[in-house]
């Protein structure tokens, strides 16, 4: 078989091949015949054949085909259809070394991107592996099932006999009877709420359900965003406090504020917070949630010129494209004494931090937490400081 990426096709089998250190977005890196290989579900030093996804100019992406020496590191993946689905990438790892990984990946983006060197270490959070998931969406099969999307496809994978290994139990099934909206409908959204009970509707539902975190009850929508772990909120904030140390009396800004979650914990601890939004349903559930802050309705980049000239503290929780050069501009013309930077994406966030350390910012502290076990993502809480 050809190893010439311009001859190769979609589904051949080539190799063997030695594995190389792991990459962003849950790949490792490959060489065969000096071409580079993104490959899925491998661990670095195994020997292994590959099946080929794609084939560009550059480089080519491909899973795993066969283990013919594995790491010391790979166990068997809990979940029989964890090679197929795109929702878990890391099952076949040892649940320690899933977290060495993450922590060489934020380490690795922030030396590369912003010219930091960090020995991370990302923290467990209670459960550490499975039945975690407090949010999921199941897609409906051509026949009728349901189950989750293939990586970079949207071929559905049915659900294996147990369910999902990483929802909820009471999420891991979708239940036989729903109703007569969500019986009719491509996908299925279920919801376990921390004030109790199970919630199952379409990817349009905006039922409102009652979550608990930070000594606070917040108003989320079912459809909107939440943090799926169910320690994620708590882990997230006292990270927040525990860097930002807020003083009473002090003002800050949460940008990308979502339902309040960080702006009710700054105003508990005292602190004046001005908190902008661009969904206007999450704003509203946040003036609802929190009715002691200051909120405004608007994309952040939008309503940069609706900030005021000074700020003690910013809390930046980005989506995971980051908060971009314009954003973090005018987040240091504020002169806070302290920014917290809370993001999903080790490169997002290393860019953004190189935008702060080009204008004479430093990293206090970079906490990193597995909130998300048996994927590739990773949660940090950045505090940046002059």
């Amino acid at each position: 078989m050809t190893t010439d990426p311009a001859l190769v096709r979609p589904g051949d089998v080539i190799g063997p091949v030695t594995v190389g250190p792991v990459a962003h977005g849950g790949h490792w890196v490959a060489r065969l015949d000096s071409y580079v290989w993104f490959v899925r579900h491998a661990l670095e030093g195994e020997l292994v054949t590959l099946r080929v996804r794609d084939a560009g100019a550059r480089f080519g992406r491909a899973d795993v085909a066969e283990v013919l020496r594995p790491s010391p590191h790979r166990v068997d993946a809990p979940c029989p259809v964890a090679g197929e689905c795109g929702g878990c990438d890391f099952q076949h790892v040892e649940i320690g070394e899933q977290r060495r990984l993450k922590a060489s990946v934020l380490d690795e983006q922030l030396r590369r991107l912003a010219g930091l060197g960090f020995d991370a270490v990302v923290e467990a959070v209670d459960p550490p592996a499975l039945g975690w998931r407090t949010r999921v969406r199941y897609h409906r099969t051509p026949e009728g099932a349901h189950g989750l999307k293939a990586h970079g496809s949207g071929r559905v994978v049915p659900l294996p006999e147990g369910g999902c290994r990483i929802a909820v139990p009471a999420l891991a099934t979708p239940p036989a009877t729903v109703g007569e909206d969500a019986a009719s409908a491509d996908a299925l959204v279920g919801v376990a709420p921390a004030e109790g009970g199970v919630h199952w509707g379409t990817p349009r539902d905006d039922t409102v359900l009652r979550e608990r975190a930070a000594g606070r009850g917040w108003s989320v929508h079912a459809n909107g965003f939440w943090q799926v772990h169910p320690a994620s909120a708590d882990t997230l904030v006292a990270a927040v406090l525990d860097g930002l140390r807020p003083q009473p009396g002090e003002s800050a800004l949460d940008l990308y504020c979502g339902v309040g979650l960080f702006a009710g914990a700054l105003t508990d601890a005292g602190v004046r917070v001005l908190g902008v939004e661009g969904s206007k349903p999450a704003i509203a559930l946040a003036r609802r949630n929190v009715p002691e802050a200051k909120l405004v309705a608007g994309s952040v980049e939008r309503s940069l010129h609706r900030l005021p000239r000074r700020a003690d503290l910013v809390v930046l929780d980005p989506p995971r494209t980051g908060a971009g050069r314009r954003v973090m501009d005018a987040v240091l013309a504020l002169e806070p004494r302290a920014i917290a930077y809370v993001a999903c994406d080790p490169a997002a966030l290393a860019r953004d931090v190189a935008t702060a350390a080009a204008s004479g910012w430093g990293v206090r502290s970079v906490r990193a937490f597995d909130l998300f076990p048996m994927t590739h993502h990773v949660e940090a809480v950045t505090i940046l400081g002059r």
